[in-house]
């Protein structure tokens, strides 16, 4: 379960609406949900007179998921070997999910099978069946963007559920949660549809949520949402909460926005997201006044990313797209969601206001990149950052301890941002410890460390840069040579003193 608190969101469970089939091994199975069956559970519109019914009808496709994973929280000197090695603790988590398939597909959420820093999928999964069979687990794909995964355990004759058209959930709709709340296995919980198409802010390509009443609470994530018709509705994912429990401000991921990306995974493929390749600002009411714009329509073009679809459709900085393939960018419907949502190779109009006027150009939409390569897109050298005080890893907290800084490999994208070659092979600096000989040699965020040792051995990987100072400090030297590159200058080897 994600958390964030106060007046920020934190990740809950989401349903998605599937539906159930029979435990019967007979070959031809059918789903739990079909109407002639729900019928005699809900007999008319409307809540019934009792859930049961319905639940059991559901609730063996409803699964407890159960993770293990190896984390590294720091390092530690063999005294004898003269080596670091890495500190490491098993941790254990867990969630809800659904089976998709009577061979044993399950839906659930991303980060239920994430763990380390870096949100690596976990070594090991556990399901187990409302029947108290367990089977372990092979993870076939995972989606951060979406938060949403798909696994795979080896059986057959399984109950099963189907997704709804989640586009026709209405404000008001009754719904129902399976799952395992914080480690009570096998719970309902019914409630309401509060909102559609719910933005949360976070300007991303899944940033659309169902949100509902419906009590979630921590180990509900990856679970369904139920609708009176037995169809996943939504896969819980996310709750607001200034306590980090359920105060009835609950979120699902769609299952109209879940579908393709779950068909994807299932198929092995690689999920394709719409691409502009543009930086965008909200057009606020100040901003609209000043341009003679509507409140809360448009936004502002900021950034144009060379050779990307915008550019190529002739996008000029300080444009404000106000319709996307005849859609109107709003806050609730915003533009890089209208284009995330967008197959690439699509072409589509887009409707801008320049310097006053109105006009309309054509653009074909690119692929999406992966997140990491966005982030690294926006690294800006001048914004100061402290050195974070949990390393990703044990070669990061090395690097941290020895010479007060953290790094990250160099990208093209990040090349280009701290104004060196896009080929420039590397790592980056992100942060310097003000306290460190590196912060009192003058090193900033944003040089460039090209390689280490007097050798010059190339460092592109912060497991490379460790190994040198390792080296070093095995060598009995009290210092590491490493070769720094800044904008605008040739590369200077520079002395950085290593802790004891």
């Amino acid at each position: 379960m994600r958390y964030v608190y106060g007046i920020t969101s934190a990740l809950l469970v989401g349903g998605t609406a599937l539906a159930l089939v029979t435990q019967s091994p007979v070959i031809a199975q059918v789903a739990q949900n079909e109407q002639s069956e729900i019928a005699k559970a809900v007999p008319r519109a409307g809540a019934p007179e009792s859930f049961a019914d319905l639940v059991e009808q559901l609730q063996p496709a409803v699964v407890n998921i159960s993770t293990k994973q190896e984390v590294t929280l720091g390092v530690r000197l063999n005294p004898f070997a003269g080596t670091r090695e890495p500190i490491t603790q098993e941790q254990q988590g867990g969630g809800s999910g659904f089976l998709i398939s009577t061979d044993g597909y399950i839906v659930t959420n991303n980060h239920v099978v994430s763990g380390g820093p870096r949100g690596e999928a976990v070594n090991e999964v556990t399901v187990t069946l409302t029947n108290r069979k367990e089977y372990k687990a092979k993870i076939v794909g995972r989606d951060v963007a979406s938060d949403l995964a798909l696994l795979k355990i080896d059986a057959t004759g399984l109950p099963f559920v189907k997704f709804a058209d989640s586009d026709q959930a209405r404000v008001g709709d009754w719904v129902i949660a399976i799952g395992n709340p914080l480690g009570l296995g096998s719970t309902v919980t019914a409630g309401i549809i509060s909102a559609v198409q719910r933005n949360l802010g976070g300007g991303g390509p899944y940033d659309r949520y169902i949100q509902t009443d419906t009590a979630i609470n921590r180990g509900n994530s990856g679970g369904p949402l139920f609708d009176l018709h037995g169809n996943v509705v939504g896969i819980n994912n996310m709750l607001i909460s200034p306590v980090g429990a359920n105060i009835g401000v609950n979120f699902a991921i769609p299952a109209d926005a879940a579908i393709p990306v779950i068909n994807a995974l299932r198929a092995g493929e690689t999920v394709q997201r719409g691409y502009l390749g543009i930086g965008i600002t909200p057009v606020d009411e100040d901003m609209a006044a000043a341009l003679g714009l509507p409140k809360d329509r448009g936004e502002r073009i900021g950034r144009i990313e060379e050779g990307q679809a915008g550019e190529k459709a002739g996008l000029k900085r300080g444009d404000v797209v106000t319709k996307v393939n005849g859609k109107e960018v709003t806050p609730q419907q915003t533009l890089s969601y209208i284009v995330a949502n967008t197959k690439p190779g699509t072409r589509i109009p887009l409707e801008i206001i320049r310097d006053g006027k109105a006009m309309t150009l054509s653009a074909v939409v690119g692929t999406r990149p992966p997140e990491d390569q966005l982030a690294g897109s926006n690294f800006d050298p001048e914004d100061e950052q402290a050195v974070p005080e949990d390393p990703k890893g044990a070669a990061d907290t090395a690097i941290q301890n020895d010479l007060g800084l953290s790094v990250q490999p160099l990208t093209p994208d990040i090349a280009r941002a701290v104004g060196v070659d896009a080929t420039t092979k590397g790592l980056v600096i992100g942060a310097v410890s003000a306290n460190s000989d590196a912060g009192r040699k003058g090193l900033r965020r944003g040089d460039v460390i090209l390689s280490a040792g007097p050798g010059r051995t190339p460092v592109t990987t912060s497991d490379a840069l460790s190994k040198a100072v390792a080296a070093a400090k095995a060598a009995g030297r009290d210092a590491v040579l490493v070769e720094i590159l800044r904008r605008g200058g040739p590369s200077a080897d520079v002395a950085l003193r290593v802790k004891r």
